[in-house]
């Protein structure tokens, strides 16, 4: 790497540059190099092996844990560890997740110090591979209607899990396939004294032999579009019997005389603060998205600039792809917006980490809605940038060998899975519409309409003093006649803030207004659902412009400064041009500041194309790991075109 590059590495790497340089060197070894087109059961037995040294590396999600059971009391850590191994087998980082994150993570943050003692050190080591199981077949994002139930009976002391019908059907499961043992299982608790919601219980699955235990009903769930080197299925129970200790009672226990007492009286607001607890899961899928993405952009980057094509100049050399303009804007807006969604995803993770730290409900409140936001907006960029990235590396792109393949088909249930992109958005406007208050944790849907109806909008009257809500914002936002230049980073953040809140404020009015005309909650925000979901979009769009501007700010380099504000102002500009019909039809841009924005996006592309190689380097993706061969240099590449030629492809 040159100086500036370095440099930007460094920047990149952040608080938890060590463990990242461990889990790279991690990638390095042949074991952990990326395969493709493995039979399945190869595949999982591949994966299964990756998994027992990773645990012995101890650089897993597990670093989060207490250090009495094996930890390292580092939640960012745990977290940067499963960012950096995304540069390798999605498999592997999704076995991983579901074993050192969301199996371990819900006893480690539902359970009781007694919980922890007895089972995290075994999650740790891997002794006891386990499951998360919550999303059933009839129910996924609407976790409070699951069906599956927990039957508390004073007389022999256990729980009695059960499946009613075939919805109940715990699906999808990870480690439910083939290795796990033991499950953390949401389920409807039921006591003698009535029901109490959703809780978690630790129940066994398979016995020491690996056969399924009394009751319990396993199915793999078969092959599928990617990620096949995890072992999915189907978990099915009748009448199994668990100890009352292997509820994981943090927020509701149940007394040997099945008393049930909780420290958190109102069940709604118990619900969404044991959920609250799982955020970590949404986080560490949004920064792996962004280094699968990353992936993606140095494969394409690289074969961009050696992958000639066209005698354009007659002087008998033919251009780079990557000099094309055309070219350029399909790469390089995503490659400034990875950039932002890096820093995003950092301060992100140190809000999280400061949350849990001082066990603050409050702090973990504010940071759901981020979370969640941050998950949708970033799997969604890595959907579209590896499919970009295909495209643009021809038919070349479309060779599993060359990585694409698989990291198209293995990112794309990332939009679905920790929560469903859409409804994760309506999550971040159900936020922004009750402003982060205590209500917000008891709120449903029609809650937060009429929640918005009933206060939002008067909040708002009195802040815009009766004023109309266009002649209020014009009065304090450059108009579309104000012309600071379009580089001028205030400008860029106040136009990202204007819009936000114009969509914002405009929601809630049509919300009250709903309800004031037909009073039928559900219709009043169903109506509006277009709108609050992109009140959401541009929401999570303005944080990360300003994570984007303060990292430029931060960083002490002048020379990778200058690229990172190159960056910044392509991500800004970009965005505004993508979304400018919107800018245009609310007054903040004139046709011609539009036809500006476009010139100075490609006059932008120009001035980042230089950089675009040593941009990516800074992203500190292992050879052994970016893998494919069209992105190893020009001999690297022949050398495969020779390959293909000689085997008939």
């Amino acid at each position: 790497m040159d100086p500036t590059t370095r440099a930007l590495a460094h920047h990149l790497d952040g608080r938890y540059g060590d463990v990242r340089t461990r889990v790279r060197q991690l990638l390095e070894d042949p074991l952990f190099a990326p395969t493709t087109g493995l039979p399945r059961d190869e595949h999982r037995a591949r994966v299964a092996e990756q998994m027992a040294v990773l645990g012995e590396r101890k650089l897993t999600p597990a670093l989060g844990y207490p250090t009495a059971v094996g930890g390292q009391d580092d939640l960012g850590a745990g977290i940067a560890a499963f960012e950096t191994l995304a540069f390798g087998s999605l498999s592997l980082l999704i076995k991983a997740g579901v074993q050192w994150g969301l199996f371990g993570g819900a006893i480690l943050n539902l359970g009781t110090e007694r919980h922890h003692e007895r089972y995290l050190a075994d999650v740790a080591d891997l002794t006891l591979p386990g499951c998360f199981a919550m999303t059933e077949v009839g129910h996924g994002s609407d976790v409070q209607s699951l069906r599956t139930t927990a039957t508390y009976d004073p007389a022999d002391g256990t729980f009695v899990v059960h499946t009613p019908d075939e919805d109940a059907a715990k699906d999808y499961i990870g480690n439910a396939g083939r290795d796990g043992r033991a499950a953390v299982v949401f389920a409807q608790l039921i006591t003698p004294d009535g029901e109490h919601g959703v809780h978690a219980l630790v129940v066994p699955i398979r016995d020491d032999d690996m056969r399924p235990c009394p009751g319990v009903t396993l199915a793999d769930d078969g092959p599928k579009a990617g990620l096949n080197g995890v072992d999915n299925g189907r978990i099915t129970f009748d009448h199994v019997r668990v100890p009352r200790e292997d509820l994981l009672d943090r927020f509701g226990a149940v007394e040997a005389d099945g008393r049930y007492t909780s420290p958190i009286e109102n069940p709604s607001r118990r619900f969404f603060t044991m959920l609250g607890t799982l955020v970590t899961g949404r986080t560490s899928i949004a920064g792996a998205a962004i280094s699968a993405t990353k992936v993606a952009l140095a494969i394409a980057i690289r074969y961009g600039e050696v992958r000639r094509q066209f005698d354009a100049d007659g002087d008998g050399r033919e251009q780079a792809l990557l000099d094309y303009q055309s070219h350029q804007t399909a790469l390089l807006p995503a490659l400034a917006k990875t950039y932002a969604l890096h820093f995003a995803q950092e301060d992100l993770v140190d809000r999280l980490v400061k949350a849990f730290a001082g066990d603050d409900a409050d702090a973990r409140r504010e940071v759901e809605p981020v979370a969640a936001g941050l998950k949708a907006v970033a799997t969604w960029h890595a959907v579209r940038t590896i499919q970009a990235c295909r495209e643009a590396c021809g038919g070349a792109g479309y060779l599993s060998v060359n990585r694409l393949p698989d990291l198209r088909a293995d990112t794309d249930v990332f939009a679905t899975f920790e929560g469903a992109n859409t409804v994760l958005l309506q999550l971040v406007a159900k936020g922004l519409l009750t402003g982060y208050r205590e209500e917000f944790s008891q709120l449903d849907t029609l809650g937060t309409a009429r929640f918005a109806a009933d206060q939002v909008v008067d909040t708002l009257l009195e802040r815009l003093r009766g004023a109309s809500l266009v002649q209020s914002l014009r009065s304090v936002m450059p108009s579309a006649k104000d012309d600071p230049g379009l580089r001028d980073r205030g400008w860029q953040v106040e136009m990202f803030t204007y819009r936000e809140e114009h969509a914002l404020e405009t929601a809630a009015m049509r919300i009250r207004a709903g309800m004031e005309d037909h009073g039928d909650s559900f219709r009043a925000f169903n109506d509006v659902q277009n709108h609050v979901l992109y009140a959401a979009r541009v929401h999570i769009e303005n944080l990360v412009l300003q994570q984007m501007t303060a990292a430029v700010d931060r960083c002490a380099d002048p020379d990778a400064r200058a690229q990172l504000e190159l960056l910044n102002d392509l991500y800004a500009l970009s965005t505004i041009e993508e979304d400018r019909a919107w800018f245009l039809e609310h007054g903040r841009i004139s046709p011609e500041q539009s036809k500006a924005i476009t010139a100075e996006v490609e006059q932008l592309l120009a001035e980042v194309r230089p950089h675009a190689r040593g941009l990516v380097d800074a992203f500190g993706i292992p050879e052994e790991a970016i893998a494919a061969p069209i992105a190893l240099g020009d001999e690297a590449r022949r050398q495969e075109l020779r390959r293909q030629a000689q085997s008939g492809a």
